[in-house]
């Protein structure tokens, strides 16, 4: 019928792919085959011997798409899947065939699952009638009722979770976790704010397991990641037939750019610094799972007024609330197995914990964080797990994390702006820790080879951290303008300055000419303003002025806050600091004009009362011929040791701290998902995707930094803050 054969061909003499052909036909056909029939062992048991071009693969998923209301073929080779992986789990050791059975229902699964999602017409995903008729004839020992969903999903949860990866299990462990993302998909079709008529109906089954269930999953996943299995096809013979390629390959193959492509693996590598593609889809399974919320509606009537639609929406929407996350909670509470002892203080966390290789985990990361899902996990560890946020950092090799994480944002315009921000939050959040900052001017690095504009030699960790977040907001101030992004820059910097210890040469003189830098754009800003009007008349000068002033405010808060960098620098730590002074006496023109400006004018006093006291000591030295640099250097350091901070004014100790915004799923859903796109091995059909905005494809080529950073800068901006307490 249509594209695929109407016709059995189960004569003896039948070719193997004219009977899968056969099969499959039947499968996406009119009739429905019962949940008892023998048609589905034939289906499952049988090779996939297809060779079948894009364009079959398609019309073979519209005709399923056509019948499965009536077949409800969706929903029974679910429980055909479930029951596959209930063996595969009960029976130790299982044979290579029963592994074998439970690929191709999840193959199978995944194929047509992809395309309901993708297509459905419905914002409540009714094309998949996840439901048996009630007329159907079902097995004794399975309830009628029985949640489909739930039930495939317990199973697949519980066979990654128990049953170990090796050379038999290795493919239907990476089958099943795409079958996961698949699954998942369905937050494509939603809006970017989950609402209370978001449908997901396979993400929700996972959301209700057993918390023991839960632990184990979060577990295996991140043990997967962290043991990152290579996949070496030689040892699956299941998938080859002599020395050519199995049909299963080849309909992966052929049906590249339509649905899941586990077996493109074996050709071809996913994303920057990838090594195994099992262990980058159990991070994308693990962060998808972690950063979804579920909107629900509260007990409390809404109102009996309602006037339309709008109206009805806003009240329903303020009538919610979002339902924990029990994947999230489990990752926060993670413990390092090493340190595994008795609580005494009486925190012990009712319900199993997870316990994980905390080493490992750190290891793991630090090789990884190229990539930028490694980056968000990192995120989520350090912002929502205090105790593996306290085990970094009191690790002596910081160099590990940190390295890596500033050669990203040295390299910045090749990284998105959510990635650069994600990067630079991280930063922030250790840099809240005084033990922190305190220990990376401590650990000297013997080279930094990635950095091409300067040797850096002996340089410590603190004083590159300086340079890369000066860099920064240099690259931020001429490509992205991202408000926020400068401010995370400044407020890392600024909890920094109290600890900074011997700064090298370079990293000082880059702290004094980003002052530089910064009051440019302030006083290009406000000539512009004057001028503008001064053109203006009438009601547009309000608005002119007001927009300008606006930036203006902006550009002064960045300049005051870079004047309390060098302010706590020179106060608390002075002497241990002769490069910084250097620096400011070298540059100490660029104060000058802002020195009665009536928002610096008190922390330019601090910096003068340095520059006289150092000034006067220079003018009271006799030299032979003029000053160079290595004199003037060791006058400073000589009389470093007798600066007592005589007629410096105090100031309170800037500390900036990151907490998140009281809805952060409305960017970290949508940011996942680009994510889970960019690196899963399958497409999705762009027309269906509500979760972000889709760019044509030519456009996103040419301006892919600027479009993208356009809208992703609005999203971080609305689920970080920069608190000063």
């Amino acid at each position: 019928m249509g594209t695929v054969p109407s016709t059995p061909r189960r004569s003896g003499s039948a070719r193997p792919q004219d009977t899968a052909e056969y099969l499959i036909g039947t499968f996406v056909g009119e009739k429905s085959f019962p949940i008892s029939s023998d048609f589905w062992h034939k289906l499952l048991e049988l090779p996939l011997n297809l060779n079948w071009p894009p364009h079959r693969v398609r019309g073979a998923c519209e005709l399923f798409a056509q019948n499965n209301q009536y077949t409800r073929h969706l929903a029974k080779i679910l429980i055909h899947l479930s029951w596959c992986l209930q063996e595969c789990v009960s029976a130790s050791g299982a044979p290579s065939n029963v592994y074998e059975k439970a690929v191709h229902a999840v193959y199978i699964s995944s194929v047509f699952l992809k395309h309901l999602i993708e297509n459905a017409k419905s914002d409540d995903i009714e094309e998949l009638y996840l439901s048996l008729d009630e007329k159907e004839s079902i097995p004794k020992d399975f309830i009628r009722d029985e949640n489909i969903e739930n039930l495939v999903v317990r199973s697949v949860l519980s066979f990654i979770s128990s049953v170990d990866v090796s050379p038999n299990t290795y493919f239907l462990h990476l089958e099943l976790l795409n079958f996961m993302l698949i699954a998942m998909s369905t937050q494509l079709l939603c809006g970017p704010s989950p609402g209370p008529k978001d449908v997901n109906p396979f993400i929700d089954a996972a959301m209700v397991q057993d918390s023991s269930l839960v632990s184990l999953v979060v577990r295996k996943l991140l043990l997967n990641y962290i043991s990152q299995p290579p996949f070496k096809s030689a040892t699956y013979s299941i998938f080859y037939e002599g020395s050519q390629p199995s049909v299963l390959q080849r309909v992966g193959s052929a049906a590249a750019s339509f649905v899941l492509l586990p077996l493109s693996y074996l050709g071809s590598s996913r994303g920057e610094g990838s090594r195994s593609p099992l262990a980058d889809c159990s991070l994308l399974v693990l962060l998808v799972l972690i950063h979804y919320h579920k909107c629900v509606v509260s007990n409390e009537p809404v109102t009996e007024r309602i006037v339309d639609s709008a109206t009805s929406d806003s009240l329903l929407k303020e009538n919610t609330h979002f339902s924990d996350n029990p994947y999230c909670k489990a990752l926060e509470i993670a413990t390092d197995f090493e340190f595994d002892r008795i609580d005494v203080e009486g925190n012990a966390h009712i319900g199993p914990v997870v316990r994980l290789p905390f080493a490992a985990l750190f290891d793991t990361l630090g090789m990884c964080l190229a990539d930028e899902a490694a980056v968000l996990l990192l995120y989520s560890l350090l912002q929502g797990n205090s105790d593996f946020l306290e085990y970094v950092l009191v690790r002596t090799d910081l160099d590990t994390l940190l390295m890596p994480i500033l050669e990203a944002l040295y390299d910045a315009p090749r990284r998105t702006a959510n990635q650069i921000y994600m990067l630079l939050i991280i930063l922030l959040i250790l840099s809240q820790d005084s033990s922190f900052n305190a220990s990376i001017h401590k650990l000297i690095l013997p080279g930094v080879p990635w950095y091409k504009e300067r040797l850096l030699q002996q340089t410590s960790l603190g004083s590159l951290m300086v340079i890369i977040l000066i860099r920064t907001v240099q690259y931020n101030l001429s490509k992205l303008r991202d408000v926020y992004l400068h401010t995370t820059c400044l407020a890392t910097l600024a909890n920094l300055a109290p600890h900074v210890h011997r700064l090298s040469s370079y990293a000082s003189q880059r702290l004094v000419s980003l002052f530089f830098m910064l009051s440019r754009k302030y006083n290009k800003l406000a000539e512009l303003r004057d001028n503008k009007v001064h053109i203006a008349k009438g009601d547009s000068i309000n608005s002119l002025s007001d927009d300008m002033s606006t930036e203006l405010h902006i550009y002064t808060d960045f300049l005051r806050l870079v004047l309390e960098i060098l302010n706590a620098i020179l106060t608390y730590a002075l002497p241990r600091n002769p490069e910084v002074v250097y620096a400011i006496m070298h540059r100490q023109e660029v104060f000058q004009p802002f020195k009665n400006h009536p928002r610096f004018n008190e922390l330019l006093e601090n910096i003068y009362t340095v520059l006289d006291f150092f000034n006067s000591r220079m003018d009271a030295q006799r030299t032979d011929g003029e000053w160079s640099v290595e004199k003037v250097l060791q006058l400073i350091i000589i009389n470093c040791r007798s600066w007592r901070g005589e007629g410096m004014k105090m100031f309170t100790q800037l500390r900036f701290t990151y907490e998140q915004e009281s809805h952060p799923e409305e960017f970290f859903i949508p940011y996942v998902w680009q994510l889970v796109l960019s690196r899963c091995g399958f497409g999705f059909n762009s027309g269906a995707i509500n979760l972000f905005p889709v760019d044509p494809p030519v456009e996103k080529q040419e301006n892919d930094e600027v479009v993208s950073s356009k809208y992703q800068n609005g999203e971080l901006s609305m689920h970080g803050l920069l608190l000063d307490p």
